[in-house]
């Protein structure tokens, strides 16, 4: 793409921008924050990876994951609002690590793609991005859900049930919450919208059927990347909400109301 037609392409942000004036939305200032960030971040961005896949290092390659996972846990973590923040980012690090170790290494150790950078980083970028969704959906239901039924769940535990059998409702349905975008989304592709992937494949000159083929892998690698960092915070970050003896903790949603 030319610079003459990236430049044209803000004609774009102009349209909302004139919308948001005369509809006097106020939104001015932050498509243009956004639109400048974009440009910058994404540029930067692109300088990196190009070194990183010119130099061709592990240890760039693995520098670059850790920033990914390091920026994903810190946004989830603004989901879990009634958990100290440390607290809540150790759960999710180990969450978001557990999908993009599970993903990546059957990725890798089954031969579907090459350990090579132009591979693992955009790939790994999927994995943990949607698996951030994932979390932060995830956490944020089971805050919701713990706190709607807190008279059941003091019931569970005043019968004998543990912390784990008391709080399994509200874990199943945090868990269906972190992974219902992934599922609609495979419910409705190629009907409602054509992937980016596979967008971007047909663009430079790919089979459409070959573009498929790799769209239907990274739906199948989200899926599960989704579900694992669902299913990881579910089971986990629950205990905090209880105590060893199986009561309440001061963490509990609404403990104080």
């Amino acid at each position: 793409m030319s610079a003459l037609a990236l430049m044209l392409s803000l004609s774009f942000v102009a349209i909302a921008l004139v919308v948001s004036y005369r509809e006097q939305l106020g939104l001015e200032k932050d498509m243009l924050v956004g639109t400048i960030r974009a440009f910058i971040q994404l540029f930067a961005i692109g300088y990196v990876l190009q070194f990183i896949f010119d130099l061709r290092s592990l240890p760039g390659i693995l520098s670059i994951l850790a920033v990914m996972i390091a920026v994903a846990v810190q946004n989830a973590s603004k989901r879990a609002s009634a958990l100290p923040r440390p607290t809540a980012r150790l759960y999710l690090l180990g969450a978001l690590a557990l999908a993009e170790a599970i993903t990546l290494g059957l990725l890798l150790s089954l031969g579907i793609v090459p350990l090579e950078p132009q591979f693992i980083i955009p790939l790994s970028g999927m994995i943990v991005g949607n698996a951030m969704v994932a979390s932060g959906l995830t956490i944020n239901r089971l805050q919701a859900e713990l706190s709607s039924q807190k008279a059941q769940v003091l019931a569970a535990l005043s019968l004998g049930a543990t912390s784990r059998q008391a709080a399994g409702r509200a874990i199943k349905a945090a868990v269906k919450a972190g992974m219902s975008p992934t599922i609609d989304s495979m419910k409705t592709v190629g009907l409602v919208q054509l992937p980016g992937m596979m967008t971007g494949q047909i663009i430079a000159g790919a089979s459409p059927v070959e573009a498929v083929k790799y769209q239907i892998l990274i739906h199948l690698v989200l899926t599960g990347a989704t579900a694992v960092a669902s299913m990881a915070v579910g089971l986990s970050c629950y205990r905090p909400f209880f105590t060893a003896e199986h009561q309440l903790s001061r963490y509990y949603p609404g403990a104080n109301q």
